[in-house]
């Protein structure tokens, strides 16, 4: 078992080892290792990570789809609730063995992959606002949830999101958070939809570390520590923070909406409008060539590296 302080980060490196790679069917375009896969549905995806069992992707209309040795299959649709609400984050405990949703009027749900079970935790003091994203990090039942969405607003529960565990913080002007990332217990970053970087090392506070003159809308974070951050953004953007220093590159035009990138900063991907995959290989970032022209939405590295996007869309190297 994983330690409880493992992040999401070295999870997924360690699952990329372990997680069976069953081929799937897929079509026939592929280019540079990147092919399309035959989902279930039609749907947008907004997210995607891997669990124990293997990859999971959520989106539009509350859909979740896993990948397993037959193919893409339809885990649940309708929602957290059952009414419909898209998912548009999702992230897993330390341990993989329970992934976190969030979307649309408050949707918050929690999926146990080894039952089946997806319990409900939405509207957290009774918010019904957009979730866009959430980072949880700790072990099954004892998981610490940040949630991050259009209020502004980051609500936080510290005891796996039970009922009255939650709290709320605001940590900018109120501008809307695209994005939420943790690489420990209680550190962590957000971006919001203001040219804002926020850190926390207490789950609680944050403190504004930039972006200065970015010029861009923010999508993407993933916090590696707290002196290894990248953020995507638009115009083919992203930026990285070395505890010191922003150093930003522009890799098209773009708009980047995801980041993954190896704790040693050497290797990753960044994913954005119109199929474009940019690939970070000893720390050199080039554009890969990808068998769809649909904006892509997230990713995950692992074995196979998955991409979604748009129509359903799932590419996979």
């Amino acid at each position: 078992m994983t330690e409880p302080n493992t992040t999401r980060r070295r999870f997924l490196k360690a699952s990329a080892a372990t997680v069976a790679t069953a081929a799937l069917p897929a079509t026939a375009t592929a280019a540079e290792g990147w092919t399309v896969a035959e989902t279930p549905t039609g749907n947008t995806l907004y997210d995607v990570e891997y669990a124990n069992d293997g990859a999971y992707a959520a989106g539009a209309g509350g859909v979740a789809i896993e990948r397993t040795s037959e193919g893409w299959k339809k885990v649940f649709d309708g929602g957290v609730s059952g009414n419909g609400n898209s998912l548009y984050g999702a992230d897993v405990t330390d341990d993989g063995k329970r992934l976190w949703f969030v979307g649309a009027s408050g949707s918050v749900g929690e999926y146990d992959v080894e039952t089946g079970t997806l319990y409900d935790h939405s509207k957290p003091t009774g918010s019904t606002n957009n979730f866009n994203d959430v980072s949880v990090t700790g072990t099954a039942d004892e998981a610490n949830v940040y949630v991050a969405g259009d209020s502004g607003k980051i609500f936080y529960s510290f005891e796996n999101g039970a009922s009255q565990t939650w709290d709320y913080v605001t940590p900018g002007s109120g501008a809307g958070l695209s994005a939420i990332d943790f690489h420990d217990a209680k550190s962590g970053h957000v971006v919001d939809t203001n040219q804002k970087v926020f850190e926390t090392t207490d789950g609680v506070s944050y403190e504004n570390i930039g972006i200065a003159d970015a010029n861009v809308n923010f999508y993407g974070v993933d916090s590696d520590a707290c002196d290894d951050v990248w953020v995507s953004g638009g115009g083919g953007m992203v930026f990285h923070w070395d505890g010191a220093n922003w150093t930003p590159e522009s890799l098209g035009d773009a708009g980047l909406l995801d980041v993954e990138v190896t704790d040693d900063d050497r290797d990753g991907f960044t994913v954005g409008g119109g199929g474009k995959v940019y690939d970070l290989t000893a720390g050199e970032w080039e554009q890969d060539a990808t068998p769809t022209g649909q904006n892509l939405k997230a990713v995950v590295r692992g074995s196979p590296n998955v991409a979604v996007g748009a129509g359903g869309t799932v590419i996979e190297n």
